[in-house]
């Protein structure tokens, strides 16, 4: 599977054109998910082949925040996809996964629940500590 980052609510161009910026010297494909996809399979939307596509389409709400998912990169290149968003001017982007054996069959929707649900429990590990 070619490196790929899928972008998921990035409504604001500015942001996103800063965004694409930063990652362009990396060489990895960004893809911008539609709200219709958020039913497929994550990992069918980063192309891996083997996981077959969902016939619903979702016509529900949008995401409650931005969310990036990166598939088929290395360690190094997750570490550099991170840096180079951080000097991009972006902003940050609060909801980011990593697409794994074990998350690539969810949808779009489980797949940010799980990730919002982790990142509330590490910012009340950080308030309580």
């Amino acid at each position: 599977m070619k490196e790929t980052i899928l972008l998921f609510h990035f409504s604001d161009k500015s942001r996103k054109n800063k965004l694409a910026r930063a990652l362009l010297p990396l060489r990895m494909k960004i893809r911008e998910v539609a709200r219709e996809d958020y039913l497929q399979p994550v990992g069918y939307l980063a192309g891996n082949k083997e996981i077959p596509p969902s016939e619903e389409s979702y016509q529900g709400e949008e995401l409650e925040g931005e969310m990036m998912l990166m598939a088929g990169l290395s360690n190094m290149q997750v570490d550099q996809v991170l840096k180079a968003i951080r000097k991009s001017g972006a902003g940050s982007i609060p909801y980011k996964a990593v697409l794994t054996a074990f998350n690539q069959e969810w949808n779009v929707l489980k797949l940010f629940a799980e990730i919002k649900a982790e990142h509330e429990q590490m910012g009340k590990q950080y308030s309580n500590s």
